[in-house]
């Protein structure tokens, strides 16, 4: 069971990691856990705390189910529901920056490399913020997509979204 276990875990969040936190030893703590080596199933329960790398994520209760081909599926929900990440570096810069963000419930999934956040959302990367009912994040292609509620045509949600730009240097105009 624990082999199962750390297994499960070590691939639970990659959706949020930069590259180099994939090598990095994943750490959950929290008040309960149980496991389900049939059903391929993890919940954990009560001030959960995952560290990999640079990724933190706090939640409530967080629960990693994984597919035959071994892919996780985790939702974590909490009110709210913080994650904080480095991002790998673009060049010109050196250092990657810092992305975080927060929800009443967070889906994360291994196969796509997508992160949903669900009510109350909002992620801000650099100094750029986007907020709304419903944010979807594709890791893979830096793709976000921000309506005021899942499943509801753009504008007919209850609320509206928001996003604060910022200017980007000139080398990056010049592209």
């Amino acid at each position: 069971m624990k082999r199962f276990f750390l297994v499960l875990c070590l691939a639970s969040l990659p959706a949020l990691a930069e590259k180099a936190d994939r090598e990095k030893p994943t750490q959950v703590e929290a008040n309960r856990m149980s496991a389900d080596d049939v059903r391929r199933l993890n919940i954990f329960e009560g001030d959960v705390v995952v560290t990999r790398g640079t990724i933190t994520l706090r939640a409530d209760r967080l629960v990693v189910r994984q597919d035959a081909e071994g892919f996780q599926y985790s939702t974590a929900t909490g009110k709210p529901v913080r994650f904080k990440q480095r991002q790998d570096p673009k060049p010109p810069a050196t250092e990657g920056e810092w992305m975080e963000g927060e929800a009443n419930r967070m889906e994360l999934d291994d196969r796509k490399g997508t992160i949903e956040l669900f009510e109350d959302a909002w992620v801000r990367r650099g100094g750029d913020e986007v907020a709304g009912d419903y944010i979807f994040v594709d890791q893979r292609s830096d793709f976000f997509r921000v309506s005021s509620g899942k499943g509801k045509p753009e504008g007919k949600g209850e609320g509206r979204v928001r996003a604060i730009l910022q200017p980007k240097g000139t080398a990056e105009r010049s592209k």
